[in-house]
């Protein structure tokens, strides 16, 4: 399993997802599941994948084609030369759409599920930060004001402090802090998402990665942040009215 969360507010964009693939349960193995790709300066863009991996590092594989061919040929249209972020969607929308046509049928003849998404995160010169959702068939959809947070993978878990915190002008300080404990509430209640963590963060107009790090499982501020927000839930909790009189 996967879960991948991106978030869009005012001051820009912010991205995590863990590093577990689960293909039953005596095959659990480590993929990274978040992609960057910068021109600095002119843009910045990551992929967060869930789903199949065969048909995610298919799509990763034909734009990562696409960019190395454009380097001899500048008519190569690619995610880092396109015109907008819609159509940086539309590319991957377009890839996905092929994975899906040539390995869906015998994906799901031997038994298993084809079904992919990719978030997409990213900022051009001349354009305001973007984020989007592709699904397996390669349509998408755009994060909006009163959506401005995209999950794919075991979501529930980690969506409630999302649904309580991320607003247009909620802080990309807070909107980190709020991504870690959407996993780490993820993290407890999921056996199939585990450590280490991928963080990515877009300031906004910076074109360009202010943060792309990996989050290892003995990392100390992650486990500070894991303990004091369980402390803060017990105190909330000792805090509430009784109901029996």
């Amino acid at each position: 399993m996967t879960y991948c969360v991106a978030v869009r507010v005012d001051q820009g964009l912010v991205m995590l997802s863990d590093t577990r693939t689960n293909a039953g349960m005596d095959n659990i193995a480590r993929f990274r599941k978040t992609f960057t790709y910068v021109n600095p300066g002119e843009r910045a863009i990551a992929l967060l994948c869930s789903g199949n991996l065969s048909i995610t590092q298919g799509v990763k594989s034909m734009l990562g084609r696409a960019i190395k061919d454009s380097a001899l040929d500048p008519d190569v249209e690619t995610i880092l030369n396109c015109p907008t972020m819609h159509r940086v969607a539309q590319i991957v929308g377009e890839a996905m759409c092929a994975m899906q046509g040539q390995y869906r049928s015998t994906i799901e003849m031997q038994g298993s599920a084809a079904d992919a998404s990719i978030l997409i995160a990213g900022q051009r010169r001349g354009g305001k930060p973007r984020l989007y959702l592709v699904y397996s068939a390669g349509n998408f959809i755009e994060a909006t004001e009163d959506t401005p947070f995209f999950q794919i993978g075991e979501h529930k878990y980690g969506k409630p402090i999302l649904d309580r915190i991320i607003q247009r002008e909620t802080s990309l300080e807070e909107a980190v802090k709020a991504v870690l404990v959407s996993m780490d509430s993820t993290l407890r209640s999921n056996l199939s998402v585990g450590m280490p963590l991928d963080l990515a963060v877009i300031e906004r107009d910076a074109f360009d990665f202010r943060v792309r790090t990996r989050i290892e499982a003995d990392d100390e501020q992650f486990a500070t942040l894991s303990q004091s927000w369980s402390a803060a839930l017990r105190k909330g909790f000792e805090d509430l009215p009784d109901v029996l009189g």
